[in-house]
């Protein structure tokens, strides 16, 4: 019996370690994510994203496929006119077979205080991007304001989409 629950500790411990290895893992993925955007480093930053994958923008017109994304965004990572988004807060969940996490943050960018949020893969050994999406916060006080400004834009679209 003892010799029982020593194994169920071992696995525990094993399990515990194996969660803190892939948190941190994805983690060093997520800034390496970031940086790689900040510097325009095309190719690194898009090599982050699975094959299949999902970027979902700000706007909400703006999603795209990982080939649909890569072309809008080249462009910009010619230009050198990139983002630079550095987590403040960052967590962290895994499925029960540990190999697909999802992840919200909260980032520091020129838009102020931004939301990341998305699904990563284990895939070959290197955790990837298989949907990513990118929001805006609004803080509650000023949600009316941001509201009245974003009507007549978004009225247009709403009923573009109820037409469909």
């Amino acid at each position: 019996m003892l010799l029982g629950l020593g194994f169920t500790g071992m696995n525990a411990q094993s399990d515990t370690a194996q969660f803190e290895k892939n948190k941190t893992e994805i983690g060093v993925m997520l800034d390496g994510f970031n940086a790689a955007a900040a510097k325009a480093d095309f190719n690194t930053y898009f090599n982050y994203f699975a094959d299949e994958s999902t970027f979902i923008g700000t706007d909400a017109t703006e999603v795209w496929d990982k080939k649909a994304f890569m072309v809008w965004a080249k462009p910009h990572f010619d230009k050198k006119k990139t983002w630079n988004f550095t987590a403040l807060k960052r967590n962290i969940y895994f499925s029960k077979d540990g190999k697909l996490a999802w992840f919200d943050e909260l980032l520091d960018t020129q838009m102020k205080i931004c939301r990341g949020s998305g699904v990563v893969e284990k895939i070959k050994g290197s955790w990837k991007v298989k949907q990513y999406v990118l929001s805006v916060t609004v803080p509650n006080d000023v949600v009316d304001k941001v509201v009245a400004e974003k009507t007549p834009i978004e009225e247009v679209l709403i009923k573009e989409l109820k037409a469909k």
